[in-house]
Order: structure tokens, then C-alpha cells, then sequence
């Protein structure tokens, strides 16, 4: 067996084997062995891709820091709207690094710490102990402003937040500390995150993820588009005018704006299932998507990056 498939396999069974005895870790995290998402797979952002690839040094040219006489950031912290693809970026950082990925959802482990009420120190510990053993990770803690995750309902002010701060800074730091691993934090809300998470030694790279009007935004329906048509083994568009239809709307973040592509696939699957004819998507189809979204986000009233129904 080829030694990436070791690692990754250890990696796998090392997690699982944590995870199955600490239950607020089981439902709060996922490890992906071998991602493969690519920075090419993700639209635009070209200034938060350069800064987290001048990051991956770390991992893939260790020594090329000294030689500038400098050192690499300890940790990033990836701030910009719900949906506009922080969780890509750190996954296409794990791809670069050829590193497996762990993905932690802060808000729920938070919540989980909380009603479970387990000993938090003997998490913490076992948490240090199990990344000491691992193989190189890329470890994401996705959104550290828990308290106003939109998943929770939030904002919650009913939560603990001190006791949840200390225990969050202590992961963090024992992930930092751990040699070998990189290590990223993202939030959706950076005018209320606690400066803790940013000083220097945790995540102290900033890196703002804002994806640009319309260029970014129709670069990644290309991506989604073109992946649509490879899936069908066909053409599935007709001279779609893309800035037209995204220069019609910044509501919502690149996500939404895929999830809106696939809403109208979606919509021609059922047509065609229903014995009519369903013709290509065209501009005129994305415009009515695209209105649809709209009155949706004003009806129910949902910060940006929410999805619609």
C-alpha cells in the first residue's frame, strides 16, 4: 500500500476511534482522508486564494521562510459573509497540502459541550493526544462566532460564552501546538468576533474572503455550470448572458447563487419528468430564479448568504 494511503487510512482510524468516545466531537466534526477540491474548482477570489497559498509554505516548502527571515503565521482566520466559500478555501488548502481534512462546526460543538455537560478539560486532553498522533491535518474551525450561527438560531445570548471562549482558545492553541498541522478558523460575523481568536500565536493571518461583483460570482456558475453538463453528458445552457443575470442582485453569497443554478436544473428535471418537452436554460429562466430569490430573502427576512425555499 502506498504510503499517502497509509496516512490517510491512519488518519481516518485515529479520528474515528476519538470520536466514537467523546459524543459533542462525533457530532461536531467530519475528517475527509483525501480531499480533492482544487483551488481551480473554486470562482474567483484570487486575493484570499494567494494569501492562503502563501500559507500551504508551511507544509510544502517549510524552509523557504527562513530564507526571507520570517516565519509562517501560526494560523489563519478566514472572515467574510455566510456563503461566500471560506469552508472551499480551507478545503482546497488541505488539497495543496495533500493533507487530510477536519472540519469542526464550532456553534455545534459549542452546544453540545454545553447541554452534554462532559468534563472539558478530559476532552481537551484527549483532543491533544489524538493530534499528536496524527498524521499532518489541515483543521478547520468553521464559524468561532457560535453565539450568532445562524444553525443555532442566533444570536444566543442565553449561552455561556466565557466558559465556551476558554474551551474553544484551548483547542485552538493545542491544535497550534501540535507540529506539523495547519491550522484555519472562519466566521461569518467579524464585527463581533472576541480579538482572542485574531492575537498573535492563534489566528493571526487575516484573510477577508469577499467574493467581486459580477466577475467572481459568474466565474464560479462556469465551474457549477460546466460540471452540470459533464454529469449529463450533454449541453444543458443556451447562450446564457451571466452578467446580466448576476448584475441583477448582490444579495447573497456565492453559494446562493450556485444553489440558485441548481434550482432552476432542478426545475427542467421536473418538467421533463412530467412527459413535456424541456427546453436548454436560458437567460430568461435565471432571470425568473433569480426574482424568485429575491422575494423570498424580503419575505422572510434572512441575513445574507440564508438559503430560500
Amino acid at each position: 500500500m502506498a504510503d499517502k494511503q497509509i496516512q490517510i487510512e491512519r488518519a481516518q482510524n485515529l479520528w474515528s476511534s476519538f470520536a466514537r468516545n467523546v459524543e459533542p466531537i462525533a457530532r461536531a466534526s467530519q475528517i475527509t482522508g483525501d480531499p480533492q477540491l482544487g483551488f481551480d474548482r473554486i470562482g474567483g477570489l484570487h486575493p484570499a486564494k494567494d494569501e492562503i497559498l502563501t500559507y500551504a509554505c508551511a507544509a510544502t516548502n517549510p524552509d523557504v521562510y527562513s530564507k526571507w527571515g520570517t516565519f509562517p503565521p501560526s494560523g489563519l482566520l478566514l472572515i467574510g459573509a455566510p456563503s461566500t466559500g471560506k469552508g472551499l478555501l480551507a478545503q482546497a488548502l488541505a488539497t495543496q497540502t495533500e493533507t487530510s481534512f477536519l472540519r469542526v462546526d464550532v456553534p455545534r460543538l459549542a452546544l453540545d459541550v454545553v447541554h452534554s455537560g462532559g468534563k472539558v478539560g478530559e476532552l481537551v486532553q484527549q483532543w491533544s493526544q489524538t493530534l499528536d498522533e496524527m498524521p499532518r491535518l489541515t483543521v478547520f474551525f468553521d464559524e468561532l462566532e457560535f453565539s450568532q450561527a445562524h444553525d443555532l438560531g442566533g444570536p444566543r445570548p442565553d449561552l455561556p460564552v466565557g466558559p465556551i471562549m476558554d474551551f474553544l482558545l484551548e483547542l485552538i492553541d493545542r491544535t497550534i501546538s501540535c507540529a506539523g498541522h495547519l491550522v484555519v478558523g472562519s466566521t461569518g460575523f467579524p464585527d463581533t468576533l472576541r480579538r482572542a481568536f485574531a492575537r498573535p500565536g492563534r489566528l493571526e493571518r487575516i484573510v477577508e474572503v469577499t467574493p467581486s461583483y459580477p466577475d467572481d460570482v459568474i466565474s464560479a456558475l462556469a465551474i457549477h455550470a460546466a460540471d452540470a453538463e459533464s454529469r449529463a453528458g450533454r449541453p444543458l445552457f443556451e447562450n446564457v448572458d451571466w452578467k446580466r443575470v448576476v448584475g441583477q442582485s448582490k444579495e447573497g453569497g456565492t453559494g446562493d447563487w450556485v444553489r440558485l443554478l441548481h434550482g432552476v436544473l432542478r426545475h427542467k428535471a421536473r418538467v421533463e419528468a412530467s412527459g413535456e418537452v424541456a427546453t436548454p436554460v436560458t437567460t430568461e429562466d435565471l432571470d425568473s430564479e433569480v426574482g424568485r430569490f429575491s422575494q423570498a430573502q424580503r419575505r422572510i427576512r434572512v441575513t445574507r448568504g440564508g438559503n430560500y425555499v
